[in-house]
């Protein structure tokens, strides 16, 4: 993939900013994604513990803002910020990789969680601050992410490791990313603390913007329904790994990365999907998308029937593009000029914060619920999520009203067809 050079912007800023993004995800993509099957087969943990273990994500979403808030926008260069974590990070993964026991493990991953989770708010705030242009010279950069994403999941079905019970290296192979990054915040563009008033609690999670777009009903509609589907979506995120290895699947952590590879084209006719059917209907696509794709593991197996489960990954292009960043651009557009980050952190609070950590206990629980003598009932727990997440999408169709959002915030009832994209990251 050509990182081409902007006027302006030398070509090593690029290229270390790629590098930034592709690590970052290698890094998570590594050992996240076989989490629950390593706590399974491993540690011989139950659904609920796993829950909690996916937990920490979550944990480390609402921690975020504080660090990138109140140590890299006031105190520390953002590269040295990044320096510091990922040291925290590789070491803990080390010392995780060595635990025998889920408590030990169990603190080892929230407190890996917590410091790392930021550095993915913090380099894409640091690769804003180096682009003339980001709307234009982001994405790109932003490719790499998930490009990191894919190759860990190759990495891990092409040595096996899923079916040898060798999960436990993928400790290992993260901790190495983890330094990798740490050599590469050396050659990162200085960062400084950005200038400019300080920022309080407030501003950092996003309150300041409350008040503006509690006056918009789409707003409210969609930010309730973005909390609520952190629920369902819970369901996909925390045991998907798990339940492709239960029912035979042969290396599931590389088949997975099918839907990373989606991603990438279906964010090309995001744009035009806007414009067609504007952002209700694009919206209401993406929850519609992740019903079915939970009907279609329900119906999918490892043998006669496995078109079906590989038309279920397939559709985490449509799932993520169409909720999260078709989301992330809507809450640009609505949101008040100079509160629009605020608004972002707002929404992802609810969403990946604290929709996904009440999804992830559900999760676990319903999971729990039908386990079996050799594994679990999925046939049972994916109609589940799917019937949650219809239930999401009737109320946002009913209540929600497409608005076309001007230059002055006021609104008519004209279709909104996309306005400035809002280059944000995809949350694990």
């Amino acid at each position: 993939m050509p990182v081409t050079c902007a006027p302006g912007v030398p070509r090593s800023v690029r290229v270390s900013l790629s590098a930034l993004q592709f690590l970052q995800n290698f890094l998570l993509g590594s050992w996240w994604v076989t989490l629950a099957t390593f706590l399974a087969d491993d540690l011989g943990a139950s659904p609920e513990r796993i829950a909690l273990a996916v937990m920490s994500g979550a944990v480390g979403a609402i921690v975020s803002p504080f660090v990138v808030g109140l140590v890299a926008d006031r105190y520390l260069a953002g590269e040295r910020v990044l320096r510091i974590l990922h040291i925290v990070v590789a070491i803990l993964l080390v010392v995780a990789g060595r635990q025998q026991s889920f408590a030990a493990l169990l603190v080892c991953v929230v407190v890996i969680q917590i410091a790392f989770m930021p550095t993915q708010s913090l380099a894409t705030a640091m690769a804003l601050r180096h682009l003339p242009d980001p709307s234009r010279q982001f994405p790109p950069i932003r490719a790499f992410g998930t490009v990191g994403w894919i190759v860990a999941g190759l990495v891990i079905a092409g040595f096996g490791w899923e079916q040898s019970g060798r999960l436990r290296l993928t400790f290992a192979v993260a901790a190495g990313a983890a330094m990798a990054l740490v050599v590469l915040t050396f050659l990162l563009p200085h960062t400084p603390p950005a200038s400019g008033p300080a920022r309080g609690v407030r501003q950092i999670l996003g309150f300041d913007a409350i008040g503006p777009l509690l006056r918009r009903r789409s707003y409210v509609v969609f930010f309730v329904a973005s909390m609520l589907a952190g629920v369902p979506l819970a369901f996909y995120y925390t045991f998907t790994n798990l339940f492709l290895n239960e029912i035979g699947v042969r290396r599931a952590a590389g088949v997975q990365t099918l839907g990373q590879m989606a991603e990438v084209g279906v964010l090309l006719v995001l744009p035009w999907t806007l414009r067609r059917i504007g952002i209700k209907g694009t919206i209401a696509l993406g929850l519609a998308a992740w019903a079915v794709r939970y009907l279609l593991f329900a119906a999918g197996n490892a043998g006669s029937l496995y078109a079906l489960l590989i038309a279920g990954l397939l559709l985490h292009g449509v799932c993520f593009n169409f909720f999260f960043v078709a989301g992330q651009m809507y809450t640009d557009e609505v949101a008040p000029l100079g509160m629009r980050s605020a608004a972002q952190g707002l929404t992802s609070l609810a969403s990946q914060g604290v929709g996904s950590l009440v999804g992830t206990l559900i999760a676990g629980w319903v999971v729990e619920r039908f386990a079996t003598p050799s594994g679990h009932d999925w046939g049972r727990v994916w109609p589940l999520a799917a019937l949650a997440t219809s239930v999401i999408l009737a109320g946002f169709l009913v209540f929600f009203r497409e608005e076309r959002v001007g230059p002055d915030k006021g609104t008519s009832p004209e279709p909104w067809s996309g306005g400035r994209p809002s280059p944000q990251g995809e949350p694990v």
